[in-house]
């Protein structure tokens, strides 16, 4: 049978640009026996499904809350998976084997160096959920230096701390009312959800550095914006969603070609249509 299936899977899923750019790389590549669909699927649900996938699956992508779930249902994970205990990719091999993977690190990387940023002398990691986990591991291969995690709850600095000490990554933690503090370092990322960073626009001061911005919509956030305005260097969500979707595309289909010009026309196409 040709294995010729792809899916991401999430709760909520509506709203995944996964499907674009996946359908866009086929495209490119003349794969068109290929298919990618979005399915909504919980935590509960998720290993009925990946139980009940046969051999014309090729691979999943993985969303929250699903990136640790799915780890007891493969048969093996990538170092760079179990350094963040987190699976965003899922290829299924030719004989049968579930393997896991996370392209959000290297992704992240990626997209810094498309950018011109191979090396900072330290960073700042705003927020401390599962995304900044992985900023700071993709922070262990660029950044010689310390991290300062802005974060508002003890609970979190010792999360952030033990990523750290975990990844070979030396952590300094701040409560986020001096989130501002973090405008002066080489590199922020801000991991947080949309909204969250609103109230810090006013405080990027004049001709900062880089800001990386996981989200992607509404875009640009309040935070980039004022970046941006101030002569600030802006690395976007959609960035790092086109970077870790061509891996993606490369470890399912096994083409080592996914074209990275056409899968991010194809997002910013969908994210315009969609305001």
């Amino acid at each position: 049978m040709s294995r010729t299936r792809a899916a991401v899977l999430g709760s909520p899923i509506e709203h995944s640009l996964s499907p674009v750019l996946h359908r866009a790389a086929y495209q490119e590549l003349g794969l068109a026996d290929w298919s990618y669909d979005r399915f909504e699927i919980d935590e509960a649900a998720l290993p009925e499904f990946v139980a009940g996938l046969g051999p014309e699956w090729a691979g999943l992508s993985l969303t929250m809350p699903l990136k640790r779930a799915v780890i007891p249902l493969l048969d093996g994970i990538s170092d760079t998976a179990a350094s963040v205990e987190a699976v965003n990719t899922v290829v299924l091999t030719a004989d049968g084997r579930r393997l896991g993977d996370n392209t959000d690190i290297p992704g992240i990387v990626a997209a810094l160096h498309e950018r011109g940023i191979d090396k900072v002398p330290s960073a700042a990691i705003l927020g401390a959920g599962a995304t900044a986990s992985s900023a700071l591991a993709a922070l262990s291969r660029i950044c010689s230096g310390e991290v300062t995690a802005y974060v508002r709850s003890r609970a979190r600095a010792d999360e952030m701390r033990g990523w750290g000490e975990r990844l070979g990554v030396p952590v300094r933690t701040a409560d986020w009312s001096e989130a501002a503090g973090a405008f002066g370092a080489p590199l922020v990322i801000a991991t947080t959800p949309a909204g969250a960073t609103d109230s810090l626009a006013a405080s990027v001061p004049t001709a900062p550095g880089t800001l990386f911005d996981v989200l992607y919509d509404p875009w640009p956030t309040g935070l980039a914006a004022a970046w941006s305005q101030r002569g600030g260097r802006i690395v976007g969500g959609l960035d790092l969603l086109v970077h870790q979707a061509v891996l993606q595309v490369e470890h399912m289909t096994g083409r080592p070609d996914a074209p990275l010009a056409a899968m991010r026309a194809a997002g910013e196409a969908a994210l315009a249509a969609r305001h």
